[in-house]
């Protein structure tokens, strides 16, 4: 009885959870056909907050790449961020480095809180740690980091299980298994014995004016920006923007993500975004579904 009364209940969700996705998919519709409806591909702001992330957002039929208004549980208020709608679709955008206008030596409390230009489509942002750790703490999510050189060469680095921490613990840092074609410069396990130094998993984050890494100084001072320091770095892409990729500092101060381009080549672009693990899309949810009348 147990058993059979477990497998109605879950049935029973199951259900529901159907019921909810045709009725964000109707209210979309809905929104699409009402007279002078400017927004297309997108909800309408003052729905946005209903959901909790950028996959919600895609799943309920906004499609287009754009900012929205999310509220994931815990946060007290609601949070714009950007979504991406590419690569899959659903990706909550946390940092964003691409031109180099936007300072990220930035303090402690500006990275709890998120800086940068979360208006224009091409800004520079940082989403903020509070909203890192209330997001990634919703479920299991993976972290998708696409980088860009100078050359225009592209590659990527994915890793599941992405967790941030609270600020009482400093926003610690933890991940799962690596894939991608950038190389796996957050744990250092291509080589023996630099992760020992290197490893950014299970470490806190760092600021200028709060240094939590494990070195005798202070490597976000030194590397101009916040990050997940140990003694210091194989990847830091909230440091120095260098508008020609090659530079020479008194430290490896640049966009580093070492097992692509080493230490001494700052990076043109970085973006860091988040979807949960588990996300798909169903025929109904994704919009460049085609239906295909079987062969005769």
């Amino acid at each position: 009885c147990q058993e059979e009364i477990a497998r109605l209940r879950g049935q029973e969700k199951l259900l529901m959870d159907q019921l909810q996705k045709q009725e964000l998919v109707l209210h979309r519709l809905q929104l699409l056909n009402e007279p002078g409806n400017k927004y297309k591909g997108r909800v309408n702001q003052s729905q946005d907050t209903q959901y909790s992330d950028c996959s919600q957002l895609f799943k309920s039929g906004s499609n287009s790449s754009g900012f929205y208004r999310i509220r994931p549980h815990g946060s007290s208020s609601p949070v714009r961020a950007y979504c991406d709608m590419s690569d899959g679709g659903g990706w909550t955008v946390i940092q964003r480095r691409i031109n180099g206008v936007e300072r990220f030596n930035r303090s402690w409390v500006e990275y709890k809180d998120g800086f940068g230009d979360m208006n224009a489509e091409l800004g520079e942002f940082w989403l903020g740690n509070d909203n890192l750790h209330y997001i990634t703490t919703q479920g299991n999510y993976s972290v998708r980091i696409n980088l860009e050189d100078f050359d225009g060469s592209q590659r990527y680095a994915e890793y599941k299980n992405f967790k941030v921490a609270d600020e009482k613990d400093h926003y610690r840092l933890t991940f799962g298994d690596y894939a991608g074609t950038a190389g796996d410069a957050l744990s250092g396990n291509y080589y023996v014995g630099v992760s020992e130094w290197a490893s950014h998993h299970g470490i806190k984050f760092s600021t200028y004016d709060q240094d939590n890494d494990n070195y005798k100084g202070n490597c976000a001072e030194e590397d101009k920006g916040g990050w997940w320091f140990n003694k210091c770095h194989l990847a830091h892409l909230n440091g120095m923007y260098y508008p020609n990729g090659h530079y020479s500092a008194l430290t490896d101060n640049g966009v580093v993500w070492y097992t692509w381009r080493g230490w001494w080549y700052s990076l043109k672009t970085s973006i860091m975004k988040l979807r949960p693990i588990d996300f798909t899309v169903d025929p109904i949810d994704d919009p460049n579904a085609v239906n295909h009348r079987p062969h005769s």
